[in-house]
């Protein structure tokens, strides 16, 4: 059976570099950045349908009413919740492009039908409502977007997410937004989709803006409706969740806005870095990520950038992402939520594979 999967697959197989810039997460956190870890651990508690302080510490952050909150394993665990409350066999399901590839298997598992919709590079990854228009059919049950977009780190505006669920009410259809990579944009907190319209889904978690993914905590925020069928979806998959993990989430919320300041002191100057560096490079083109912890530059003149990123590794021991896992064959995705001293060394590294290709 191929891969449903082969972007995962590789990440997690692959050779790693001791430059590796090829993940997408945030420098992680340790015990010692979460005060009251210690304390809060428990092996055994009563969340059979969600820990409530969980639920409560979520709906509280986002404005939310607590019957809106299903809690998940990840942000990849509250999408495959979505997908098998939501999409049957034959059915229809629209998904970005360059996309990132857990949204698209579990549609394959579940018998759905995945179609695309593109999210252009010479628009900036701009979601286009118009683009998504022209590929609706009448059996699309859902809509699948990430904000920020996994790979480039783009940004929608809100206007066209509002003109989205416009166009999926009109077929009946929803809009699932992952928003694992939101709460980085500089800025006032951003109200989730799924308190937009309950035509919204969001999924999140604690993993990428907050350098939690040990935790595995996710969740998702939709119409109360939407939000029983995930917890529904849920007891065939894995019940519960693990109680340690949802009771040291709590205090992570309790803490969210330190650990919010701490992934800010992280990427903030290794963005800064990344993006000097790409602007000062006439072979690469790129655009400029509004938050989450990755670029998604393009190599100008080429169709596969795959020998290069090969290249990087085995000569100078340099990881990113080959833009093939993305449908971009011509890109590659850099990740800087890590290390400023290994950012800051492997975008050096990176400078010399590019002259050493000019030559």
């Amino acid at each position: 059976m191929p891969s449903l999967a082969p972007y995962m697959e590789w990440a997690k197989l692959h050779a790693r570099p001791r430059w590796n810039l090829a993940g997408s997460n945030l420098l992680p956190c340790s015990v010692g950045d979460l005060p009251g870890a210690h304390e809060a651990l428990e092996l055994h508690g009563e969340n059979d349908d969600g820990f409530p302080p969980l639920v409560e510490a979520i709906a509280g952050r986002y404005g939310v009413a607590p019957e809106m909150v299903a809690t998940a394993p990840g942000a990849s665990g509250a999408n495959f919740l979505v997908y098998a409350a939501l999409v049957g066999a034959g059915d229809d399901v629209l998904i970005e492009r360059p996309g990132y590839d857990p949204l698209f298997g579990p549609v394959r598992l579940l018998g759905g039908r995945v179609n695309r919709f593109d999210r252009r590079f010479e628009r900036g990854h701009r979601l286009d409502p118009e683009e998504i228009r022209r590929h609706l059919t009448p059996r699309t049950r859902l809509i699948v977007v990430t904000n920020t977009h996994n790979p480039s780190g783009a940004l929608a505006e809100d206007d066209d997410l509002d003109e989205v669920a416009r166009l999926a009410d009109q077929v009946g259809a929803r809009v699932l937004v992952d928003e694992v990579y939101l709460d980085s944009v500089a800025g006032p907190p951003r109200r989730p989709a799924g308190a937009r319209s309950p035509v919204f889904i969001t999924t999140s978690s604690l993993t990428k803006s907050y350098g939690l993914a040990g935790l595995r905590c996710g969740w998702v925020i939709a119409a109360p409706q939407v939000a029983e069928q995930v917890r529904r979806a849920r007891d065939i998959v894995d019940g519960s969740g693990a109680f340690p993990a949802e009771r040291l989430s709590v205090v992570a919320f309790e803490q969210l806005d330190r650990l919010a300041a701490r992934a800010r002191g992280i990427l903030d100057p290794n963005r800064r870095v990344v993006l000097e560096f790409l602007s000062s490079r006439a072979e690469l083109e790129y655009v400029p990520p509004a938050g989450g912890t990755v670029v998604f530059p393009r190599m100008r003149g080429v169709d596969d950038a795959s020998s290069f990123v090969d290249r990087l590794a085995s000569h100078y021991e340099v990881g990113v992402v080959p833009g093939r896992y993305f449908e971009a064959p011509a890109h590659f995705r850099i990740g800087f939520g890590w290390q400023p001293a290994v950012v800051v060394e492997a975008v050096r590294r990176i400078g010399q594979a590019l002259d050493e290709a000019a030559r």
